[in-house]
């Protein structure tokens, strides 16, 4: 049986989607769905290939129990629209990015991370590079909300079901 594959998208790879990435993954192992499901992120720009996350990134996450440590930056290939069933943008430029390499019969897979969410209001889930630690968390607050989305709509269409 193929795994269903999620591909998170942000700009260098490096806050927002390796955190998306760890805290879908957390989760998905939490619902005995990680068997079931190919995860992994993905930059719209290659400023950072081969870079681990970003320390504050890392350091937010891992308080709250996500280890990042791991991953890599790459960059979002048009190949990946083949691979993957969802690819989910953190914000509406990271979106278009992935559109401008969207083959057309693909952008049914596209859409913002966010609207997976049912406790936070927002649309995209702010870039928190140049900021404090404030940015790291709220980042954290979004992407743990929008993650529970996906697992419940992984669950809705029959995954792990028996």
């Amino acid at each position: 049986m193929k795994k269903y594959a999620i591909l998170m998208c942000c700009m260098g790879n490096i806050c927002r989607s390796p955190t998306a990435e760890g805290v879908l993954r957390a989760k998905l192992a939490a619902a005995g769905l990680a068997d079931l499901v190919e995860l992994d992120s993905a930059g719209t720009h290659g400023y950072h290939v081969g870079r681990a996350p970003d320390a504050r990134s890392q350091r937010h996450a891992l308080a709250r129990g996500y280890d990042l440590s791991a991953q890599r930056a790459r960059q979002a290939l048009v190949g990946d629209f083949a691979r993957f069933d969802l690819l989910l943008a953190m914000d509406r430029d990271n979106l278009a990015a992935l559109d401008a390499i969207c083959p057309p019969g693909d952008r049914h897979k596209l859409r913002l991370l966010m609207s997976f969410a049912t406790r936070h209001a927002a649309e995209e889930v702010p870039d928190p590079y140049y900021g404090e630690g404030d940015g790291f968390e709220r980042v954290l607050d979004y992407v743990e909300d929008a993650c529970d989305g996906v697992v419940a709509m992984l669950h809705a269409e029959g995954l792990g079901s028996a």
